[in-house]
Formats: C-alpha cells, sequence, structure tokens
C-alpha cells in the first residue's frame, strides 16, 4: 500500500521549485516508476509535487544553430515518432523505440526516463541495501545474473535507461533549473556512480528539475542503437550500444560508444572509440574493438555470459553501421 502523502499541481516551474523545497517532497512527471518505487517504498514521499501540467516543458524545437530541444516532459513516443529525431538521430529514435511497453512509452517522458531508479531486484525488495542506507550490496553473493559487469563497486545495480546511452552517444546536454539557478551537464556526466556516491543516481541537487535536453547539430553522423533483452518487448537490456560515428572515405573519422546493460550509469567505451578510430571497419578491427570494449570487464558469478553477449552484439553493430 502507499502511504498518505499530499498532492500539488504547479502552475509555474517557479512555484514547483518553491514545492520541492518542502521537507519529504518528491517530483512527479509521467509517473511510470514513481509510482512503482512509492509502492516496494524504496523512499517514501510526503508531498508530491506534479509538473506534468507544466506545457513550457513539453514538446521538440530546433535551436538555432540546427541541434534539438527535446522538453523534459516530452512523452518517449513523441521521440520515437518525430520526424527530425528519426532523420539527424536515428540511435535516439531507435532507443525510444525499445524503452518498456507501447502504454509506458505514451505515459513515460524522456527527463523521468534519464531519471528513473535502478531496477536491482535487492534494491527494490525488501533488503536494507548499500542504496537505503544499509551496510551491504546483496547481490555480490546473491542472484545477480543482470547486474553489472563494468563500473560496478560498493553496488552493483545497472541503468535501466535506453535513452540515456542514445543521448551521450550524441553528446547532449541537460538543463536543470533550480534554487541556485539555471545549469547545463553533459547526459555522459549527468549519472553518478556508486564508488563517488552509492545513495545518488544523478547530479541533480534539492530542488532542482530537468527542464530540457539539448542535442547539439547531428552533422552526418551515422548511428544506431541495438538492445539485447530476455523477451522481445517490455524488458530491460542485458546488452545494448549506442553508436554515433562520422565515416570518411571509408575511415572512422570520430567515433563515441556507449553502452547500456553493462554498468551503473550508461557507460561510455574509449576502448571501442580508440580502437575504430582513423580505421576501415573491416573484420579485424571490429573483432579488436569488441574484445577492447570487454577488457576491463569483471562479471559476477551469474553474468559471465554477458561477456561473450557484449562482444558478439558490438560486432554485429559495428559491422551494420560500417554498411552505411
Amino acid at each position: 500500500m502507499l502511504t498518505n502523502f499530499s498532492y500539488v499541481r504547479p502552475k509555474t516551474l517557479k512555484e514547483a521549485m518553491k514545492q520541492l523545497t518542502s521537507p519529504g517532497a518528491g517530483l512527479h512527471a509521467g509517473g511510470t516508476d514513481l509510482l512503482g518505487c512509492l509502492r516496494d517504498h524504496v523512499f517514501e514521499i510526503k508531498r508530491l509535487v506534479s509538473i506534468s501540467g507544466l506545457k513550457e516543458l513539453k514538446g521538440i524545437t530546433t535551436t538555432p544553430d540546427n541541434g534539438l530541444r527535446i522538453g523534459a516532459l516530452t512523452t518517449i513516443t513523441e521521440v520515437a515518432e518525430h520526424a527530425a529525431v528519426n532523420e539527424h538521430y536515428a540511435a535516439l529514435a531507435q532507443a525510444a523505440r525499445e524503452v518498456a511497453s507501447p502504454q509506458l512509452r505514451n505515459q513515460g517522458t524522456m527527463g523521468g526516463n534519464l531519471c528513473q531508479k535502478p531496477r536491482c531486484w535487492y534494491y527494490r525488495g525488501e533488503f536494507n541495501c548499500l542504496r537505503k542506507g544499509g551496510e551491504k550490496c546483496f547481490a555480490v553473493a546473491g542472484e545477480n545474473q543482470y547486474h553489472c559487469i563494468l563500473g560496478g563497486g560498493p553496488c552493483f545495480i545497472v541503468h535501466p535507461s535506453d535513452t540515456a546511452p542514445a543521448l551521450a552517444a550524441f553528446d547532449a546536454s541537460v538543463r536543470i533549473t533550480g534554487p541556485k539557478g539555471p545549469r547545463t551537464v553533459p547526459v555522459e556526466k549527468f549519472h553518478v556512480l556508486p564508488r563517488t556516491d552509492v545513495r545518488r543516481d544523478t547530479v541533480l541537487e534539492p530542488g532542482e528539475i530537468v527542464t530540457e535536453i539539448v542535442l547539439p547539430p547531428s552533422r552526418g553522423l551515422r548511428s544506431s542503437y541495438r538492445k539485447v533483452r530476455a523477451r522481445a518487448s517490455w524488458d530491460f537490456a542485458l546488452a545494448g550500444v549506442a553508436l554515433a560515428l562520422r565515416i570518411k572515405d571509408g575511415v572512422v573519422a570520430d567515433a563515441r560508444a556507449v553502452l547500456s546493460g553493462a554498468a551503473p550509469v550508461p557507460w561510455r567505451s574509449r576502448e571501442i572509440e580508440a580502437a575504430i578510430t582513423g580505421r576501415k571497419l573491416d573484420a579485424d578491427v571490429i573483432a579488436k574493438a569488441s574484445a577492447a570494449a570487454m577488457k576491463s570487464a569483471q562479471p559476477l558469478k551469474e553474468n559471465e555470459y554477458k561477456v561473450p553477449l557484449f562482444r558478439g552484439m558490438i560486432e554485429e553493430e559495428l559491422a551494420a553501421i560500417g554498411k552505411g
């Protein structure tokens, strides 16, 4: 059962920030992850501040430099179906289509997808784990087949977002408004590793709200997002990769590669980038890139299968994107 809480629906962003300063306040946008967390008692809320009616946080528009601005309350379905996203940021459109189910994509927002809580069954269950203030990560010696193989420790969650890796691959930024004023943070630096702070998911400070996501001009990038999961739909990534490459005369001139299903945050694979930049995507280069991506992997007892899964998936995606 849900605990009792008050519900407020601010009419302005300024009013929303003011409401969020009250003790026990929490933010509501699409609510698809929030309500599950409240039912599972992952955290408690005394005042729910709903920003779902703030029109200025919705929609997709072109920026003056021909990039894109995506309002934080824009639904995932809107992103998946938007013509400019599909034409210039294919990996983001693909990632949006891979999120959950049609019903959740219709309700869930882009800001919420970036800020969602991890899906670890110990964190979501009745376990006083590290992320909830306890003394241990139960996944280390427990059921860990879906946990991370990169960047783990002392907590071994996997970040659940599909859109975040694609946004990071495009070098997108998150614009944030809060009591101390606005600021901009690259998506790549928006999430917090457990080794930095095991209790935090993002860099958001109390009272801060994600207002929009800004994508720089794509400038002819080839991009793709690949997600491998246990079920064909409504499931989180076992392994995934977002690629954004600039290829000139058959040679990779610039590359960004970000893994999903691998780490507690969307994991930028500089190893892939270094292995392919300045080279043609032939079989030898692709094989070396996939091996380099997993060189630092430290699987747990039950998720060693992820290493060859990632290698095979990365090889397939690099081969496909190389063909154009």
